[in-house]
């Protein structure tokens, strides 16, 4: 493990990193100034781009398409169809088995056949309306199970192998074993899929996308008109959230809108209904999970066979890095000494699932969690003990894919930590007591860790650049490869920068990430984006900076120690200069005051093909603690109390990531309690829209929320300011709160496991209950 004693501290003359500055956007979001896509004036004679569907077709072959009526509908200017396709029919992230429009079938409820262009939106989506769609049905496959009997996958299976899982089950005091089904999400953003694009001289275009990751509709939207990449611009300068949902299903959208303008000539946008959004877009993954651990009488784990059944959709999409993803993150924060994680990434006839913050590792923790509940009922003992039992440490620090975990001892000084600050041993009696003298309402605790694995496991994705420009009135102008949908990356970039120059927030100027200034950029995903843009845009100005030094050495005869950049100002020994000053007579000797700057993760080696290596450059850490009460007549359940310390080294803002700690543990509540997607028999999304489908609301928080943010001696990797991601790790805290319901059913009949799958709504909670009462009757019966 690296010294930590050893590594530098934060330079200590910073005005702006480790400060809880506001949001770059927050004034803007609060007066409603912040401009999005749908925002932006509108060119005079901006068509308007509907995408049109088979309402009436789930699976099939198509037979007849008429699309006479839409053509000859009010407003519409054209309608495209696969044939008007120039390029490549693709929108795939990789896998090529995207259409942009479907051409011989419709392979789910909601796959777009048609765009209409109208001179507005209202009269292209009353136009959408009247083309008459057949198709030769098929019975849709919707279910894992259904695949499964059909043995249909978008990807081969996968698996993880470490000793013998097999000997090891057999050597087991105690096996236990059961399936476990974990519902997917819908991203429900705010900001809805939007883009916006205009015709360019040469057959270029430029696309103003609500996008995670403008390189990919760079290159998506040239595929598809058949043009260079270097003829297409996608920009854009924030998004009203993302949670991956707009990482790779931007790509379809951007394209449809780059068509009709490449068709018509006009600027042409192109914004999703919201009821279209939701059906036509891909969720979290959902599994089918099929466990068994072999443990001792203590609890202690001997061995773990997984096997994740992952509802995949119609196309690969994001699919083999998710599923990876949830395989890596099964062991959550647990030592398996024996073990084999299989995954099968399975084809239905539903929209093609994508990436949700987490990527997978939410659902392999959540299998984690239930299998430590189910050993900690049946043994008559705490989950708190068995968890701790099981932790990595010292000796036991190897994950099943054969990365170490450096940092166990500050999982367990956290952990350790929240048990006290959270009171958990008291409140554990409280519980007890409170069950003790109620009969319908119960009490659930629980407290779990977090451990989740920072960097891409594509190893290319992890590089990034940033373009910076010293203007010689010392503003500065910053543009790097991440996009800001809320999570306050822009901010965190934007003080690394101020720093570096030694100059205040507000000379810099923070501008749209934009395909022409910083090419070839990854998404903004893995939570990796503040990881990888700050160090780009900090090596940019170092590179300037330095620049600057070295011309003042020459011009003052001092050496680079008389010279310090803060306030605004340039020290040079007893003198100081404003930085405009300096930037002037620096460019007037002909000094570059411009930098492309670059960074790529060091150590990363993973080896997909062997199943080892270093898929992760670090850890991130934390812990939840979650009181809840059910009620057993009704399945209604209210959280109570909610305790989180979460690690994120050294805050480069601790007002962002305490925001993003308590936003992503809500998101994560959400999925585990209220948000349950729904098809019917035929593969039609029944929850698509607010009306049928729940995410939390104010009402759903609790009253009780204490976050903090643990006192951490710094990441000892070399990232930026010894800082941690804190993107997608909170979600999993939520993990808590269903285990705190697992526990609240658990204790209606102490030693029986709850047959609880997630989300735990009412209508699962009460199954779980009844299931759990049946099987008290069953042993009264048998004892009787």
């Amino acid at each position: 493990m690296t010294d930590q004693s050893a590594l530098p501290e934060t330079p200590a003359n910073m005005r702006h990193v480790h400060k809880p500055l506001n949001h770059d956007s927050a004034v803007k979001h609060v007066r409603g100034t912040a401009t999005y896509i749908d925002d932006m004036p509108e060119p005079i004679g901006t068509l308007h781009v509907v995408p049109g569907w088979a309402r009436q077709v789930v699976r099939g072959k198509l037979t007849s398409i008429d699309l006479d009526a839409v053509r000859k509908a009010p407003g519409v200017v054209k309608v495209l169809t696969a044939d008007d396709i120039p390029g490549v029919n693709d929108c795939s992230a990789a896998m090529g088995d995207d259409p942009v429009l479907a051409t011989d079938e419709i392979l789910f409820y909601g796959q777009v056949v048609f765009a209409v262009i109208a001179s507005s939106r209202e009269a292209g989506r009353k136009a959408a309306l009247l083309a008459r769609i057949e198709a030769q049905p098929t019975t849709p496959i919707i279910t894992a199970e259904d695949a499964v009997a059909a043995d249909i996958t978008v990807l081969p299976d996968y698996q993880f192998r470490r000793g013998s899982p097999e000997t090891g089950m057999t050597a087991a005091e105690n096996v236990l074993s059961g399936v476990f089904q974990i519902g997917g999400q819908e991203h429900f953003y705010l900001e809805g899929q939007v883009a916006m694009a205009s015709p360019q001289e040469d057959g270029g275009v430029m696309v103003y996308t609500s996008t995670q990751h403008p390189t990919e509709v760079q290159h998506t939207v040239a595929k598809v008109l058949g043009i260079p990449d270097a003829l297409v611009v996608a920009e854009v300068r924030r998004m009203g959230g993302g949670f991956g949902g707009k990482e790779s299903q931007a790509n379809q959208w951007a394209s449809l809108a780059a068509l009709a303008a490449a068709a018509t000539g006009e600027t042409c946008k192109l914004r999703l209904d919201r009821d279209d959004d939701m059906i036509m877009t891909g969720k979290r993954h959902d599994f089918r999970v099929e466990w068994q651990i072999g443990h001792d009488s203590q609890g202690r784990i001997r061995a773990v066979d997984l096997n994740f059944l992952a509802r995949c959709g119609y196309s690969a999409d994001l699919s083999l890095g998710v599923n990876d993803r949830t395989m890596f993150h099964a062991d959550s924060s647990y030592f398996y000494p024996d073990a084999v994680i299989r995954s099968r990434r399975l084809k239905t006839d539903t929209c093609s699932n994508t990436a949700f913050r987490g990527f997978g590792g939410p659902q392999g923790m959540l299998t984690a969690e239930r299998m430590i509940d189910a050993i900690a009922i049946t043994v008559g003992k705490d989950p708190l003990e068995i968890r701790q039992l099981n932790f990595y440490d010292a000796e036991h620090n190897l994950t099943p894919y054969g990365m170490p975990v450096e940092e166990h001892e500050v999982m367990h000084d956290l952990f350790g930590q929240l048990v006290e600050s959270s009171d958990y041993w008291a409140r554990r009696d409280e519980v007890r007591d409170f069950n003790s003298h109620n009969a319908v309402l119960k009490k659930g605790l629980a407290l779990t860790p977090v451990k989740f694995g920072i960097s891409f496991t594509l190893k290319h994705l992890n590089q990034a650049g940033a373009l910076v420009h010293l203007y010689t009135d010392g503003s500065v102008h910053l543009n790097h490869g991440g996009t800001e949908m809320g999570q306050g990356l822009y901010q965190k970039v934007a003080q690394v920068v101020a720093d570096e120059f030694g100059i205040t927030i507000d000379k810099v100027r923070i501008t749209a990430t934009n395909t022409s200034k910083v090419p070839n950029t990854g998404p903004t995903a893995a939570s990796s984006g503040t990881d990888l843009n700050a160090m780009a845009a900090r090596n940019a100005a170092r590179v300037i900076k330095d620049r600057l030094i070295d011309f003042l050495c020459k011009t003052h005869q001092c050496g680079a120690e008389a010279i310090a950049f803060q306030d605004n100002k340039v020290f040079v020994g007893e003198q100081q200069f404003s930085l405009a000053q300096v930037a002037k007579q620096a460019h007037l000797a002909r000094i570059h005051l411009s930098d492309a700057g670059f960074y790529a993760t060091p150590n990363i080696t993973w080896d997909r093909d062997s199943a080892g290596g270093r898929p992760f450059f670090y850890f991130a850490y934390g812990a939840a603690c979650a009181e809840v009460t059910i009620d057993t007549m009704t399945g209604e359940m209210t959280v109570d109390r909610v305790d989180l310390l979460h690690d994120v080294g050294h805050s480069l803002n601790p007002a962002i990531d305490i925001g993003q700690i308590e936003g992503g543990f809500v998101q994560g509540m959400g999925w585990l309690t209220t948000e349950e997607l729904v098809w019917d028999e035929q593969g039609r999304l029944r929850t698509h829209a607010p009306s049928t489908y729940k995410i939390p609301a104010a009402s759903d928080i609790p009253e009780d929320f204490n976050v903090a943010l643990y006192q951490s001696r710094g990441n000892p990797q070399d990232t930026i300011y010894r800082s941690k991601a804190v993107g997608e790790p909170p979600v999993m805290l939520a993990n808590a709160v269903f285990c705190a319901i697992t526990d609240a059913v658990a204790s209606l009949n102490p030693g029986v496991v709850p047959d609880l799958d997630a989300p735990a709504t009412p209508e699962a909670i009460m199954k779980a209950v009844r299931s759990i009462r049946r099987a008290q009757a069953g042993s009264r019966g048998a004892a009787e």
